[in-house]
């Protein structure tokens, strides 16, 4: 049911309407369709705030899930779509592209325990040119594909405090090329 501003028979303006499935959304409406800011509360207690445009989520916005995780940044077509920065449950983070709800493009993952990840993203995973580095000290500068190292890249070894060149096959380093410093 809807409750709220009328024009021309449609809902237009500030209202709120309450769907069968018990999700909520109070904001602005156009001609029937969400359209303006508001925000759309779930039943499972998930809520989203941010903008809409003709009944779906478009431009800017902020989705909290029930278990914790959070989204703040683009949308569009009801979908993460753009640049912006999700929060999992468990504090991990990543700040970049997105596409279809994916991560796609260049982004920074950082986790909890002071491992970051800098570079591109296909799919959700790892791909491309990026640069991982551990809490100890230990770098990783190469390609990536499907997630994991494959192709040249340098290596820095703490220890050495030097860079070797090694070849990655499907995440496991299988050759040194040479070393430098």
């Amino acid at each position: 049911f809807y409750i709220g501003e009328w024009r021309d028979g449609k809902a237009n303006g500030q209202g709120k309407f309450v769907h069968l499935n018990g999700s909520v959304y109070e904001g602005n409406w156009k001609d029937n369709l969400q359209d303006g800011e508001g925000t759309e509360t779930f039943p499972d207690g998930s809520i989203y705030k941010g903008h809409y445009c003709h009944g779906e989520k478009k431009g800017k916005g902020c989705f909290t899930w029930k278990n914790g995780a959070s989204y703040k940044g683009d949308f569009d077509s009801n979908q993460i779509n753009g640049v912006g920065v999700y929060t999992f449950n468990d504090k991990r983070k990543y700040t970049g592209e997105w596409k279809n709800n994916k991560m796609n493009g260049h982004g920074k993952f950082e986790w909890p325990d002071g491992r970051v990840y800098i570079g591109q993203y296909k799919e959700d995973k790892k791909d491309g040119e990026g640069e991982y580095e551990w809490p100890d000290g230990r770098k990783y500068k190469g390609f990536w594909k499907d997630g994991k190292q494959h192709g040249e890249g340098q290596f820095y070894i703490v220890k050495k405090k030097m860079w070797k060149k090694g070849i990655c096959n499907n995440g496991k380093r299988i050759k040194w090329i040479d070393e430098f410093s």
